[in-house]
Parts: C-alpha cells; sequence; structure tokens
C-alpha cells in the first residue's frame, strides 16, 4: 500500500468507527450542517451534491428543501457512516437521495450537473484542495454555489502538534489545517479555482477536553499531517517520543476544567 492508501484507509476507520457521530459528546455536527444550510437558499427542484456526506447531516436537510421536483447525491468513503445515514433517509421516507460510496478525490460526475456543492467538516482532509476545488467548480452549474466549513489553522491544538512533531522530527510538516487556515488563504484558493463572490463567515467555540485525553496516536499523527510519506519513516522510538512530548505539553495546559481546545469554523460560501 502506497503512503496515501494508508492515510484513506485510517480515515475510514476513524470515522467508520464513529457510531454515536451526530451525538458525541461535546461537538456541534448538526449545528454545523445547519449552519451551514443556512448560508444557501436553497429552491425547490435543485440537485445538490454533499461530498463527505457522512451520515447525512447536511444531505437529508437539503433534500427535505429542494422537494420532490429536486435531487440530492450524497458521496462518502465510510461504509458506517453511510450506513447510518440510510437508517435516518429511511426514517424519514425520503426519495430524493441517493448515496454512492466511493473516494470523492477521484469520482467524477458531469460537468454542470449541480445547483450547489456541499462539503461539511471534511474539506481539509483532501490531499490536494486546489484540485478538488477546481472539480467542484466544474460539476457546477453557472452560477451554482460551493459551501464548507473548515476550521482556522490553530485550532484542534495544531500548532502545539505541529511544533512537537517538528522537535522530534527534525523537519516541519504541513499541517491538514495550514491550506485554507485562514479568510485569506480560503479566498486565494477559492480565487484560483476560478470562484467568484467569496463570502466566509466566522463561528467562535471551543471545548473543554478532559485530561485523559493526552494520547497522539500513529493514527492521529498520519491523518493530522495527511499522509506525509516522511511519517512512514517513523521508527518506534520517535512515536514514543512524540507521546512523551504531547502528554507533557497537555499537563501543561490542565485547568481542573480539562484542556482548553478551540473548534472555532469558518463558513465559506463562493459562487461560478
Amino acid at each position: 500500500m502506497t503512503d496515501m492508501d494508508i492515510y484513506k484507509q485510517q480515515l475510514r476507520e476513524f470515522y467508520g468507527s464513529r457510531t454515536t457521530y451526530d451525538h458525541e459528546e461535546s461537538t456541534r455536527h448538526p449545528l454545523e450542517a445547519k449552519i451551514l444550510l443556512e448560508f444557501v437558499t436553497l429552491h425547490s427542484g435543485q440537485k445538490i451534491l454533499d461530498v463527505a456526506t457522512g451520515t447525512g447531516l447536511v444531505a437529508i436537510s437539503a433534500a427535505e428543501k429542494v422537494g420532490s421536483d429536486g435531487s440530492v447525491i450524497g458521496i462518502d468513503m465510510t461504509p458506517g457512516m453511510l450506513h447510518q445515514a440510510r437508517l435516518k433517509i429511511a426514517a424519514a421516507k425520503l426519495q430524493n437521495i441517493e448515496l454512492i460510496e466511493a473516494d470523492a478525490e477521484y469520482f467524477n460526475f458531469s460537468d454542470s450537473s449541480f445547483d450547489v456543492v456541499f462539503c461539511c467538516e471534511a474539506i481539509v482532509l483532501f490531499s490536494d484542495i486546489l484540485a478538488i476545488l477546481q472539480k467542484w467548480y466544474r460539476f457546477l452549474k453557472p452560477g451554482g454555489f460551493v459551501a464548507f466549513t473548515c476550521p482556522p489553522e490553530t485550532a484542534y491544538m495544531a500548532s502545539l502538534i505541529q511544533s512537537i512533531c517538528a522537535r522530534v522530527l527534525g523537519v516541519s510538516l504541513p499541517h491538514l489545517l495550514e491550506p485554507l487556515g485562514t479568510p485569506e488563504k480560503c479566498h486565494n484558493l477559492l480565487n484560483q479555482a476560478g470562484f467568484k463572490d467569496i463570502e466566509i463567515k466566522i463561528e467562535p467555540s471551543g471545548r473543554y477536553r478532559p485530561l485523559k485525553d493526552n494520547r497522539l496516536s500513529g493514527t492521529a499523527i498520519n491523518i493530522n499531517f495527511t499522509g506525509n510519506p516522511l511519517l512512514s519513516k517513523l521508527s518506534q522510538e520517535q512515536l514514543n517520543q512524540l507521546q512523551v512530548e504531547y502528554k507533557a505539553e497537555i499537563e501543561k495546559l490542565a485547568t481542573d476544567q480539562g484542556i482548553w481546545e478551540d473548534t472555532t469554523k469558518f463558513f465559506v460560501r463562493a459562487r461560478k
């Protein structure tokens, strides 16, 4: 398997194991989906693509908004998440949603197929974000919208993880939050992909994590750095050292309530 194959398999396993994704403690998945949907006005009869649809939080609400004359396609590479989505779709008796199990990075639709392309929370996981934005641009009809969410580059302790890895490995790796980590970076990539009328709304948020969450697993490291090839060369000694340093840094940040973690999100919209 290539480094990228390993990265994609770890993503499937990580998200596939989250059987209570919609209700995870200290997360805002349903709220983020709701805010994202409100960022674009949907109309009856529209065709919607929901990339990395997961449990269908965006797709199901979008299907209700576009009605029986419209349609929604949700694409995701995680069978466990799609299973949860299918159960909810069946319970809602919706007939206008199609779910596709595939890697959206390599899956293609015809040009000018959709009125809106959504991606809630997952765009940072793509290995080439400019390429995926260019692909979504092609999928959209003229005047159509792309809408996605992403965190700032300092969220989820990204800076701390990056600095610890740089100390242990002797090289600074690009973190997955960096490419879209500021409003300016979002603007630049969307401009390069051809989009216009770019709007970014910042929703500040945060949470306290329990001190017991002080491990940085090999899987977490690989996902944080989008399967960077340098990570395949990590020795067990280096992995152990990463754990020691991460635990020490986390304990410095601990309070009686836990460890404060920034979970701010950008809500981004742009037009073709």
